[in-house]
């Protein structure tokens, strides 16, 4: 599967590039803004690289893709422009850009919060909602996982799927273990068009896409 990974040079698009590589099965694709990045995206063992900025022009970035990883991310700490430019008009720019170039499946890294924003980060999971609500009516194969807290470290490699938990804002998961999820719910049924939240827990990620 030929897989693009949006956000490849971040947090968690680096650890996304390593784990699809050491997956035969796929071809990675890493999307930097900046060329100068391609050097870090081949030691993380991508197998091809995709220069297209968000906040410009990403009409082509998806050409002949099979499926699309969305870890792009200002953060909820950038000014209110870029947030608006990267996680509101940059990603709607390239689910667009996905169905015309007809990838068949997009996979997209949200937060818990973006369907009822509010408190200190309301504009930012506000700019994440209007992504989401796009690209679950954009007719494209979809999969938006909306997590808590992402933590730096190793990850257990278990965690807890719900459509919503009654605790959602004290939920925190390793983004390692955000991406082996973003990276199962390429091939796995249970996970095609659906919408949850996740956390870390106590099941594998199969067991858990297997409860949806």
């Amino acid at each position: 599967m030929k897989v693009l990974v949006a956000g490849a040079h971040g947090d968690t698009g680096q650890i996304l590039v390593r784990i699809l590589a050491e997956q035969p099965e796929h071809e990675v694709h890493a999307m930097v803004r900046d060329y100068d990045q391609a050097g870090i995206m081949r030691e993380w063992g991508a197998d091809y690289i995709v220069t297209a900025d968000l906040e410009n022009n990403v009409s082509k970035a998806p050409k002949e893709m099979d499926a699309v990883l969305f870890a792009a991310g200002s953060g909820p700490e950038a000014d209110l422009e870029k947030i608006l430019a990267v996680e509101q008009v940059g990603a709607k720019k390239l689910i667009d850009a996905s169905r015309a170039q007809g990838v068949h499946q997009f996979i997209m890294l949200s937060s818990i919060g973006a369907d009822q924003p509010s408190g200190p980060d309301k504009y930012y999971l506000e700019a994440k909602g209007t992504a989401d609500a796009h690209l679950q009516s954009s007719g494209l194969t979809h999969t938006i996982i909306r997590t808590g807290s992402l933590t730096p470290g190793e990850g257990t490699g278990l965690v807890e799927i719900k459509e919503r938990f009654t605790d959602a804002y004290e939920r925190s998961i390793s983004r390692e273990d955000a991406a082996a999820v973003m990276i199962a719910s390429l091939t796995h049924n249970k996970a095609r068009d659906k919408t949850f939240e996740l956390s870390s827990g106590d099941r594998s990620v199969n067991e858990a896409l297997n409860k949806l």
